[in-house]
């Protein structure tokens, strides 16, 4: 059988294989700060939920399948013990041998002094930020603002593309960070809000090819079987 014939780049629009580094990017499952609604830093972060078990689970039933990620250079994974607790439950369906790292410039955005909080008690100490307005302004004292946030997440994935030129790494991360890199794939502006819903042990993929973001896929997921 002869090969397809594409038709010119110009009005292709499927684009070539990808040849740089794929950063696959997984939002951790449903955690109990979710549930709780609790301001989830390093204090509020209490794993996961059952439920979030069973989802990070379907997820790695479904790659031990098609064995998509079995060529996984490196799995990264957030500080936060949701995000932990997720990479070491998918962590079997990837290559013999890659085991989570995890890295503090990969979690949520840092919440500083409303870490615990619900957030009923965050309005009432601090007021909650106002990044319509002023996306500089700290989400509570000591932590990030909306700007810091995707600097943070901008450079820290870049950092981890160039050191895996060609290769697919694996992130297991959150929903906010998901969104930051949504906006540098896009080309949007720092201060942009993109209100996206990422869901729980969905899959989001870009490549990082010198200067070009490319999206190969965002909110993959395996989802679960209501009874």
């Amino acid at each position: 059988m002869s090969a397809a014939i594409e038709p010119p780049e110009g009005f292709r629009t499927t684009g070539r294989p990808p040849r740089g580094a794929r950063l696959l990017l997984i939002r951790h499952g449903e955690a109990q700060c979710n549930v709780d609604g609790v301001v989830g830093g390093p204090r509020g972060c209490g794993g996961l939920t059952d439920r979030g078990r069973e989802q990070a689970m379907a997820l790695r039933d479904r790659l031990t399948l098609s064995r998509e990620l079995a060529d996984a250079a490196a799995l990264y994974t957030s500080v936060l013990p949701r995000a932990r607790e997720t990479a070491d439950l998918i962590a079997p369906a990837l290559a013999p041998g890659v085991r989570p790292r995890a890295d503090c410039d990969l979690c949520e955005l840092h919440p500083g002094d409303a870490d615990g909080l619900t957030w009923d008690e965050l309005l009432e100490r601090f007021g909650g930020p106002d990044w319509d307005r002023d996306p500089t302004m700290a989400f509570a004292p000591g932590g990030e603002s909306w700007v810091g946030f995707y600097e943070r997440v901008r450079r820290t994935l870049e950092g981890i593309a160039d050191r895996h030129a060609g290769q697919l790494v694996v992130l297991v991360v959150h929903g906010g960070v998901i969104e930051q890199l949504m906006k540098v794939v896009l080309g949007a502006p720092a201060t942009a809000r993109l209100g996206l819903r990422t869901e729980h042990c969905s899959m989001t993929e870009v490549e990082f090819d010198g200067a070009r973001r490319r999206l190969l896929r965002y909110n993959d997921r395996a989802p679960l079987i209501e009874a």
